[in-house]
């Protein structure tokens, strides 16, 4: 099996300041070694080392804990895509084999910023480094994401978090739609991840988390989704073996053939690991 999204930092308040005082569980450092454990426990064989820093020396850190580490499989870095020498940037990093592919934390950005033509310009270039793109923002971009991918037919995608619909609220008509709209592009996979944030922290129920997954499933299905955890994100919420105790709950209604593919296989093809 493999997660597909995980973090790893070294703690800094300035930098991390988007990790606040009621999150204090993760305000520490998190390292590969803290994952070792569980993921012997759950017989995971690796992670998708997911950015958390947007700058390029976030992808030398992560690239000096994969090679220290072989739980990571693959990185997913970040590169400033309006650059004017990303195409410079993008040969520099193809050296590095365990970069996959990369992410910008669009959920901190207009709709403008999404649909910037430099922008989607520099998302164009992925393509030709057989690069994967993230695509990591909220319920409400939806509509600015849907028409940014258009706009790029030929570049595989993953939605990270489900596109963090509101969990706590279970106010999900409009972002069931969009998901549908999305999830017409046969590039754009999805992550079942992430959805403990955007729950009630320490009160959600099993059947809001299941609700969002079955909008997930009908409009993807088991051929386009992924397991990934966002480690430690969701540890504001739970601990790792609860997420996927309940991940695994859902997906029993699958057939074996299809839990395989939403745990290992799709990772993979998606990745190239």
């Amino acid at each position: 099996m493999i997660d597909t999204h995980v973090h790893f930092w070294n703690f800094d308040p300035v930098r991390d300041s988007w990790i606040t005082d009621d999150m204090k569980v993760i305000r520490k450092d998190f390292s590969p070694k803290n994952l070792m454990r569980i993921y012997g426990e759950l017989k995971i064989s690796g992670c998708i080392a997911v950015q958390a820093s947007q700058t390029e020396a976030e992808n030398e850190f992560l690239l000096s804990l994969a090679n220290h580490n072989d739980i990571i499989k693959g990185i997913v870095g970040w590169i400033d895509l309006k650059n004017p020498n990303l195409i410079e940037r993008l040969y520099y990093w193809n050296n590095f084999k365990k970069i996959k592919g990369w992410r910008h934390v669009l959920q901190a950005e207009s709709a403008e910023f999404i649909l910037d033509p430099k922008f989607i310009d520099g998302i164009k270039q992925l393509k030709n480094y057989g690069y994967t793109y993230d695509l990591l923002c909220y319920h409400n971009q939806l509509e600015s994401i849907i028409k940014m991918v258009d706009q790029i037919p030929e570049q595989p995608f993953v939605l990270d978090h489900c596109g963090k619909p509101d969990v706590k609220s279970q106010d999900l008509s409009a972002w069931a739609e969009n998901i549908k709209i999305l999830a017409q592009n046969p590039r754009v996979y999805c992550k079942i991840s992430g959805l403990l944030a955007e729950a009630d922290w320490k009160n959600w129920k099993e059947v809001e988390i299941f609700n969002c997954f079955d909008v997930i499933f009908e409009n993807f299905g088991p051929n386009r989704v992924m397991y990934g955890s966002d480690w430690p994100v969701m540890l504001i919420s739970r601990p790792y073996l609860d997420w996927f105790n309940l991940v695994s709950k859902y997906v029993e209604r699958f057939t074996e053939q299809e839990r395989k593919l939403i745990f290992n296989a799709n990772a993979k093809a998606f990745y190239k690991v």
